[in-house]
């Protein structure tokens, strides 16, 4: 736990923090958008048990950041319940609307209709039985060695203008071992990854949800081909002791 004393110390911290999302908030003065999706994975950090509390103090800074006060329609989804196993993929998906946009609609996937946006509303916690959202983690049999990890997607369908579009925040699976992923090409890993995108994707085109056009954009986890980097690497090394040797610049 962290020690009374320091705790302004890290409220200090996660205020720098803030102030430095998205790329020192200058992109927004410069780009001047009237949307914004950020997608954020891993909410709570790698030991979620211990911070998770202190994400509150994330939202609400990034809230009430000058950049943003023209903002004036919000909606957070932070997947932050670590009880539930099953369900728990901790992931964060944050919109924000200009105010200038007044036709901006969220799909009710329980209702199947748009229901208009008005207001900040921030959902946290335990979020299964928010209906303008869908989420789920990748079936079990998916994760490597069938061990449950934060690995999922959260979708949100927005109507904006009468511009109809899904935005999806996916987690895809991470190189457990360098060693076993050096054993082939692809990887076990990398098949996995894509086992579980082309399972996604699968879903959205034959789902009962009418289909629309999407943005996917998380953590997909790509790598290289980690056998051949090390091996180049150390083919650069061989060569550069050689030529050491042979008293070459």
């Amino acid at each position: 736990k962290t020690p009374p004393e320091n705790i302004n110390d890290l409220r200090q911290k996660i205020v720098q923090e803030c102030r430095a999302i998205p790329a020192n908030t200058f992109t927004i003065s410069r780009l001047d958008p009237k949307f914004i999706a950020l997608h954020c994975q891993e909410v709570g950090g790698k030991n979620y048990e211990q911070s998770m509390r202190h994400v509150e103090d994330f939202v609400r800074l990034l809230m009430s950041s000058e950049e943003l006060r023209l903002f004036d329609k919000i909606r957070v989804f932070l997947d932050e319940d670590y009880s539930s196993a099953e369900h728990f993929t901790a992931l964060g998906n944050f919109y924000f609307v200009h105010e200038s946009l007044n036709d901006v609609l969220l799909w009710d996937f329980n209702e199947l209709s748009f229901i208009p946006v008005n207001g900040k509303d921030v959902h946290s916690g335990n979020i299964e039985a928010v209906s303008t959202k869908e989420k789920a983690k990748f079936p079990q049999e998916f994760f490597p060695e069938c061990k449950w990890s934060r690995k999922g997607f959260l979708r949100t369908r927005w109507s904006i203008s009468g511009t109809v579009f899904d935005l999806i925040n996916i987690h895809l699976f991470h190189d457990a071992s360098n060693f076993i992923a050096m054993e082939t090409f692809p990887s076990v890993y990398s098949k996995t990854r894509r086992r579980a995108l082309e399972h996604t994707l699968d879903k959205f085109h034959n789902d009962k949800y009418p289909n629309v056009p999407y943005f996917l954009f998380g953590d997909f986890n790509f790598r290289t081909d980690t056998a051949s980097v090390i091996k180049v690497r150390f083919q650069l090394q061989l060569q550069l002791v050689f030529d050491k040797k042979q008293g070459r610049n």
